[in-house]
């Protein structure tokens, strides 16, 4: 897919993954919609990205709300008439066991992890199968296929996740649209920063953000009768 003039939404787009993937999808001339709550730093994504030659549109939004989450799709298509690439980025995690977990800490996790990437997919399907080739790819985690102490609710939204993805794929497939899934490791961002023990964990070798928006970036640019449905990313000599 020569993705040169193509729309990319992405969320969570403010920082980490998310903001290597829209920079890294300017780079390559794509237009690009980002969206997070933190407003600041979108405007300082979206003027990296003016300053590659590529448009942008902000939109400052919690995608908690379904009511930003149409807003959002409808501000994407109101500024360039439809939509090619969806990249479901935006995710958060509370950790601990279960025993220790509050409700609103579980209600919360399913809401932006999975309820928001079914409510945006729903809404942007129309756009995207009306292109004739298209993708949306669900950052994951490899939390979507392992087992850890204290992971319980945000492996559970991850494990959700991979097999919306999984069955996404095959019911769109038919339709010009290829769905992806990326199941990173470790990622040295703002929410590795967050969560990880940095003394127990050898910081210098773990994965970046500039490492998984690469990675993304290929996968969509394969042709499109290609399809890479899911991409295992960890470091290499850990």
């Amino acid at each position: 897919m020569d993705i040169t003039n193509k729309v990319a939404l992405v969320t969570g787009a403010s920082k980490g993954i998310g903001r290597a993937v829209a920079i890294a999808l300017a780079q390559r001339k794509a237009h690009v919609v980002i969206c997070a709550r933190d407003k600041k730093r979108l405007d300082d994504a979206g003027r990296i990205i003016e300053a590659l030659g590529s448009k942008v549109c902000v939109v400052a939004s919690d995608l908690r709300q379904k009511e930003s989450i149409d807003h959002v799709v409808q501000k994407a298509v109101d500024t360039f008439g439809t939509i090619d690439i969806l990249i479901n980025n935006a995710g958060l995690g509370y950790f601990g066991k279960i025993s220790e977990l509050t409700v609103e800490q579980w209600d919360e996790m399913f809401t932006l992890n999975v309820r928001s990437v079914f409510l945006l997919t729903q809404q942007a399907l129309p756009y995207l199968r009306n292109q004739g080739e298209s993708v949306i790819l669900n950052v994951v985690s490899l939390a979507g296929k392992n087992a850890f102490v204290g992971g319980t609710g945000y492996a559970a939204t991850k494990h959700a996740l991979l097999g919306f993805s999984r069955c996404l794929m095959l019911e769109e497939r038919a339709n010009g649209v290829r769905v992806m899934a990326i199941c990173p490791g470790s990622v040295n961002t703002p929410f590795f920063d967050d969560h990880a023990d940095r003394e127990s964990i050898k910081q210098k070798k773990i994965l970046t953000a500039d490492d998984i928006a690469v990675t993304i970036v290929n996968m969509i640019t394969m042709p499109q009768h290609a399809l890479i449905s899911e991409v295992d990313i960890r470091p290499t000599n850990p």
